[in-house]
């Protein structure tokens, strides 16, 4: 049991590795895209929308944008990315031939966009603490258990996209019809109680939506041990449904 926790680390550490040789510009577009997002949204859009839950515009948007960050990050990282290292780089070809087995290969993988998902949910946390932002900056390593737990069953999906898809253009595809309706339909942008009561059922089977939660209330510091309890254990439930999924999918693809 040890050895293989160790096994599952070892994936980490080498994704880690060739990560931060590129550290600048790998998380150059992760601090940007909210950073901009925020000051054409925030401050432009916000001009008209002086007052929304009773707070300004940019201030609501700050938990959602955070959030969002460990959503893409994930998706990414364990789609386009491990599909990289398995059809054009064959890492995983590589690591098969040594005591590393397929197990190891897909938790360390998961392993390792948790950590990512959670780097970077606190580093834009940090950035939007700084613009004041967030009531209580103290709260900001919590922001990486909602990084964490968004993190892993958006990477699950993820690692079901790459053994579905026949090529790496079909990604566009998963990401049109899954992964843009999770970003927009999550209530990072506007309440999600606004919205059509079909919609907002169908948004609360999505994990974004409970990561917006526990940021918000964070963010805000309003019920977050509530928030913690209910969406926190709703984001454990379907991480442990969906990764247990993409291992069974993603098996087959890795030893055909």
């Amino acid at each position: 049991m040890r050895n293989t926790i160790q096994l599952f680390f070892y994936i980490t550490l080498r994704n880690w590795t060739v990560y931060k040789k590129d550290f600048i510009a790998n998380i150059s577009p992760t601090v940007a895209d909210p950073a901009l997002i925020l000051v054409s949204l925030g401050l432009g859009l916000g001009t008209y929308l002086t007052n929304v839950e009773g707070m300004s515009y940019m201030h609501f948007l700050a938990p959602g944008l955070t959030v969002a960050t460990a959503l893409f990050t994930s998706f990414f990282e364990s789609s386009y990315g491990f599909y990289v290292r398995m059809s054009y780089e064959n890492v995983f070809k590589a690591m098969l031939t040594t005591p590393i087995g397929v197990r190891e290969v897909v938790f360390g993988e998961l392993i390792w966009v948790g950590l990512k998902g959670a780097l970077m949910a606190v580093g834009v946390s940090i950035v939007l603490a700084l613009c004041g932002l967030m009531v209580n900056p103290w709260l900001i390593p919590a922001v990486a258990i909602v990084g964490c737990l968004v993190a892993l069953p958006c990477g699950a999906m993820g690692l079901l996209a790459t053994a579905w898809v026949k090529n790496i253009n079909q990604f566009q595809t998963v990401y049109s019809f899954l992964i843009a309706p999770l970003y927009f339909l999550s209530g990072i942008f506007f309440p999600i109680e606004q919205m059509n009561n079909i919609v907002r059922f169908v948004a609360n089977f999505f994990p974004l939506i409970h990561g917006v939660r526990i940021a918000q209330a964070i963010f805000w510091q309003k019920d977050i041990a509530e928030a913690l309890a209910v969406h926190g254990g709703i984001l454990i439930l379907q991480s442990a449904v969906l990764c247990t999924l993409a291992y069974t999918q993603i098996r087959k693809k890795l030893i055909n």
